[in-house]
């Protein structure tokens, strides 16, 4: 950690493109672009992820932190402790700690994403993933009032 943050402007090209390729659980790359062990910041970590077509997460996973998402481009599927909601550009998501989550990209073109997580740096998000989970076709729909923009799931 830093002793004091300070200003920062990047981009995604100054930092290299780390990959996460695994047949069970998925596909997708991200730059980190704020982490404490990488630049003079603290208490929060972000970075762009691009899942390509059919990429993305096959098995939920969690991690102690909260985390946001903002879809920059793109569609997909994100299933947050078993339920299912559609996101496109646009979308803001939280994801509560702990909660059991991944997104796919079930569309023909890359999905690009911000992720924010409250931490100081990337290296303390710990991912757990869970098993596969066989009662899939039970899992219910997305709820709540999409007219207002928010869609509780």
């Amino acid at each position: 950690m830093v002793e004091r943050s300070q200003v920062v402007i990047t981009s995604s090209d100054d930092w290299p493109r780390e990959t996460w390729q695994d047949p069970g659980r998925g596909e997708l790359s991200w730059v980190t672009l704020f982490s404490g062990d990488r630049t003079p910041t603290d208490s929060m970590t972000a970075g762009i992820a691009e899942l390509p077509p059919g990429g993305g997460g096959r098995i939920p996973h969690r991690h102690e932190q909260p985390e946001l998402y903002y879809i920059i481009e793109g569609t997909g599927l994100l299933t947050i402790d078993g339920r299912e909601s559609v996101v496109a550009a646009g979308s803001a998501i939280f994801i509560p700690g702990n909660a059991a989550h991944c997104l796919r990209n079930n569309s023909s073109t890359t999905l690009r994403l911000l992720y924010v997580f409250p931490t100081d740096s990337f290296a303390e998000v710990i991912y757990r993933f869970d098993e596969p989970d066989a009662s899939a076709a039970d899992r219910p729909s997305a709820q709540g009032s999409a007219a207002a923009g928010v869609v509780q799931i």
